[in-house]
This record gives structure tokens, sequence and C-alpha cells, in this order.
């Protein structure tokens, strides 16, 4: 004969039930809030690069994973992929229009106090990888709207430059085509809530010193087709009165003959720059936490030198200088450029090494409130795996959607209550 269970017992174990059902309604009527501009200063955003590509995802794997020397296709005898980098993301290589990917990033990022994305953007045209690369910056930035956070665009203008030398026929005159570009933006992305602006004016960073366009009368040109003019920020000097201010970049130009960048030549590189933008009306400082890059192994070409990533003291010493500068926008070069080394996304070398320091800048000097642990960065990876099990699995992930909101809206220990349920393989 089964034994009755007591009536208490039962009582409990409905009033667990009860308590479930509803933790389920608060988890599903959770918004993500957006970060707002205006709020604090400053502003942490991760310099981003959409360019990966896999057989998997994309049906060839892309050059920064190859750089026509690696194969993916090998492993070693830890199942570690053959990739153009010192350093192996948690996730192994991915592509960068994945969207369980771009989940898991732009988690990472609200869960480490990074507010959004720079991406580093090559135009929009099918030429070389600039057309895959420019569709990967539209799915990156929809994930960075949904979790609530921000972007903006640095623009190569040599992409132009590379167009016309190579007879690319869609460029005949480039001011014309630059135009083009500034109308594009401003069409895609500069009018959007989540777009980095001041004063109701977009951002709009350019890469390489110099840019292509040069000089006040180039930008004047390519600007003056917009319907607001953009703020203009250049990479390490300004381009004439047009450019607000300048970003500082690992000066690697400094590498000595033993290809190091000494500290003492790090710290006068950043005293100068922001020296510089000191009084700018509108200032962007730079974080990073080395540099090792891989060229010469992959026969690109000679490396650019190396900056000591000293187990983290240089990226904590970069974001205290950056901090010392009283910007608008720390920049955190890069979240992954795996082929110089300058990423802090999570490897397998360094771990959440970055993202913990983040978090302990972003609590003690800019938001005391920040609801997020290092534990919490854990979590993105863990529902990363969950998507990949269970693909294809409509009520699984329908729970995992109500994690990923969770997370986002400042409530991981519901997000963890969620994907309790399903172990990971």
């Amino acid at each position: 004969m089964t034994p009755k269970k007591p009536i208490g017992l039962i009582v409990f174990v409905l009033v667990l039930l009860v308590a479930a059902c509803a933790s389920v309604q608060q988890k599903t009527s959770l918004e993500v809030q957006p970060i707002l501009q205006k709020n604090y200063r400053p502003l942490i955003m991760a310099h981003y690069m959409p360019w990966y590509q896999t057989a998997t995802i994309s049906g060839v794997w892309g050059w920064h994973w190859t750089m026509d020397h690696f194969n993916p296709n090998l492993k070693d005898e830890n199942g570690k992929q053959s990739i153009a980098s010192h350093y192996y993301p948690l996730t192994g290589p991915y592509d960068s229009s994945d969207d369980d990917i771009l989940e898991y990033q732009v988690m990472l990022m609200r869960i480490s106090g990074i507010d959004g994305v720079i991406v580093d953007w090559y135009g929009m045209e099918d030429f070389w990888d600039y057309g895959t690369i420019n569709k990967s910056t539209h799915k990156i930035f929809e994930h960075i709207e949904k979790a609530g956070l921000l972007f903006a665009i640095t623009y190569e203008d040599q992409t132009i430059k590379h167009m016309q030398e190579n007879g690319y026929s869609k460029v005949k005159d480039k001011y014309v085509y630059g135009q083009q570009v500034m109308k594009y933006l401003q069409e895609n992305w500069f009018t959007k809530d989540a777009y980095l602006k001041t004063s109701d004016r977009p951002i709009l960073l350019t890469f390489g010193n110099p840019p292509y366009f040069s000089s006040n009368s180039d930008w004047k040109t390519l600007f003056s087709v917009l319907d607001v003019q953009p703020v203009l920020i250049n990479e390490d000097r300004t381009v004439g009165t047009i450019a607000a201010s300048s970003y500082p970049w690992p000066p690697m130009y400094l590498s000595r003959d033993d290809g190091e960048v000494s500290h003492s030549e790090l710290e006068s590189y950043l005293n100068g720059s922001y020296r510089a933008t000191a009084g700018s009306d509108y200032v962007i400082a730079s974080a990073f936490p080395g540099f090792h890059d891989i060229y010469n192994e992959a026969g690109v070409g000679p490396s650019y030198g190396h900056l000591d990533f000293n187990d983290g003291e240089t990226f904590e010493f970069t974001f205290q200088k950056a901090l010392e500068s009283h910007p608008d926008v720390i920049q955190v070069v890069t979240w992954n450029d795996y082929g110089e080394g300058t990423m802090v996304e999570p490897t397998l070398e360094n771990g959440y090494k970055y993202l913990e320091i983040i978090q302990k800048i972003k609590k003690e000097s800019i938001d005391g409130k920040f609801p997020y642990t290092q534990k919490d960065l854990t979590l993105p990876i863990q529902i990363y795996h969950l998507r990949k099990q269970y693909v294809g699995n409509t009520e699984v992930n329908a729970q995992l959607d109500s994690a990923v909101i969770a997370a986002l809206a400042g409530r991981p220990d519901l997000a963890w209550k969620i994907i309790a349920q399903y172990p990971s393989q």
C-alpha cells in the first residue's frame, strides 16, 4: 500500500508551484531599459570588428580567421582549431552574422558595464569583404538596440582609395562617392535613438592617421549633403577645425628595436594625446589591454610590435589615464580584434579578466548601482551553449528568450533560475 502524503506537504508544493508561475510571469513582463546618453559620463564603448565568417554559417572561413595561412578545419590534440590569432575565444571561432553569438556578445557587454559598440566599418559596397562586413554591422546593431545599448561608426575612409585604385566602377569621383556614404549613414543609422550623439548630432569617428579625407574642405564637402553635420573625431590628430577632437590608439609605431613599446613611452603618448584634446567639446579616450599581433606568423607582413599586457595592469593603467581625462566616452580597444590580440572578449588564455576589470571600474567610478557580479559574466556563455544544444526546440528557446530579457533588464538572478532547468551537455 502506498503511504498517504501529508496534507501540509501537498499545500507546500502547491504554494511553490504558484510562486514559480508568478516568477515566470514576472520574467516575461520585464522590460530592457535603454542606456540614456545624458544620464552619466563617461560612457564605455567597445571598438568592435564585425568581420568574421565560418564555414558553418557563411559557407567559407573568412580571411580574419585564416589570413590565407591558418586552417580552422585543423584541430590540435585539445580540439582547438587553427586560427589567425595567439588567442582563442571561449566560444571557439565564430561568425559575425550568427544571431546566437551576437546575443552572447551584447549580453556580455551589458553585464560587464559596456554601454555599446563603435563598429569598424568599411562602407556598403560588395568590394572585397566590405559588403559582408556591412551586413554583419546591420545585424550587430539590431542586437545592440534590443539590448538597450548604444552604437556608433568608425569609418575607414581609406576604403574609397582602395576601390579607386582597383578600378571599382561605382567610385568615379571620391567626393561624390563620399557623399553617398554619408547619406547611407544618415538614412540607416545617424537618426536612430541608439546612435551615439551629442546635442542631437551623431558622433562619427575615422580610422587612419592621416585619414584619406585629410582636410577641412574634404569633410565640409562630404557633410554638405546631410541634414545634421556629425561631430567628427579622428584617430590621433584632428583634421582642421571641422573635427571636434581625436582619440588615442595603441601607439605601435613607438616600438623599439626589440619590438616593445615601453611603459614610459605609452604613458608619454597618452599624456600628450589627452593634453591635445583637453577642453574639446567632445572627448573620446581609449583603454587597451595590450597588443600582440599574428601578422608575422601568418606571412601577412612584419609585426607591428608588442605592448605587454602585464596580467591586466596595462588595461587598468590605460583605463585610469582615460578616466583622468574626464572624457565623454572611453573606447575599449578592442572587443574582438583577434589578429592584433587587443580583444577584451573572453578567451581561453585570459578568461573574463578584462571584463572583470571593467565591472570593477564601472561600480567604483561610474555607477554605484550597477547590478551585476563577476559570476554573472558566465551567464551568456551558458545561454549560448544551450541555444546550440536545443536548436529547433521552440519551448526551450522561448524560456531562453526570457532568460536573456531578464539578464539584460538587470535581473540576472531570474535568468539563472530559468537556465537551471536545462543542464548543458
